[in-house]
């Protein structure tokens, strides 16, 4: 699996493909990335933006956050529950 390309590399991609000066399969092949991974970018930028539906990567985290939290505490309670039985 190739190396994830730095964000700032994602940022001017999607900036080169919104201007339109040429086809996004150009663009592609000009920055050395398949087709299908520009439209992935495009299609994340605009969710974090909030112009298309969908979950930020910061509420991702937060989400990923409380999963694990919650998961503490189910198991801090399940312990509290058979010292007590």
């Amino acid at each position: 699996m190739p190396a994830p390309h730095p964000q700032e590399f994602r940022d001017d991609a999607v900036a080169l493909a919104r201007k339109g000066e040429a086809p996004i399969s150009k663009i592609a092949k000009d920055l050395g990335i398949s087709e299908s991974c520009l439209r992935n970018w495009m299609k994340a930028a605009d969710v974090e933006a909030g112009t298309r539906q969908g979950v930020t990567a910061k509420e991702s985290e937060q989400l990923r956050e409380l999963r694990k939290r919650n998961r503490l505490l189910e198991q801090e309670n399940e312990i509290l529950r058979r010292a007590a039985a």
